[in-house]
């Protein structure tokens, strides 16, 4: 994989602006904050937060992929002050589960997700080399 930063451009904070990679694509779908059985255990955005992470490396791992190997998340958020405001949380959590890997990214405010209790969905790809 390599980060792709024109030049003079300022290095984002938190996520890469391009990602040139070749190999296998895995896809995951949108994952929201509940466990394995279908039952949310938190009603804050961070801890779905946390169990999205936790539900999409479970995937990965099937596809033989980790963290390291993801190129782009978009993220649905039912609450942009709350995102606002948990950030520094969302942001210490994903570098528990992610690492130091930023892929590319996008945050959009939805009016609501099909799962009444979700707060947050998340979509991701992964690239193998």
């Amino acid at each position: 994989m390599e980060t792709l930063l024109p030049p003079g451009w300022q290095r984002p904070k938190g996520y890469a602006n391009g990602i040139k990679a070749s190999g296998q694509m895995i896809f995951v779908a949108g994952q929201i904050g509940w466990d394995e059985t279908e039952t949310f255990q938190s009603d804050s955005i961070a801890g779905q937060f946390e169990q999205i992470l936790k539900n999409t490396l479970a995937i990965l791992s099937e596809g033989g992929a980790g963290p390291e190997h993801i190129v782009r998340m978009t993220w649905y958020v039912t609450d942009r002050r709350s995102y606002k405001e948990n950030i520094a949380e969302i942001g210490r959590i994903y570098r528990d589960y992610i690492g130091k890997n930023f892929p590319v990214m996008a945050v959009v405010e939805v009016s609501g997700l099909i799962e009444d209790e979700a707060l947050i969905e998340i979509e991701t790809t992964a690239v193998l080399p």
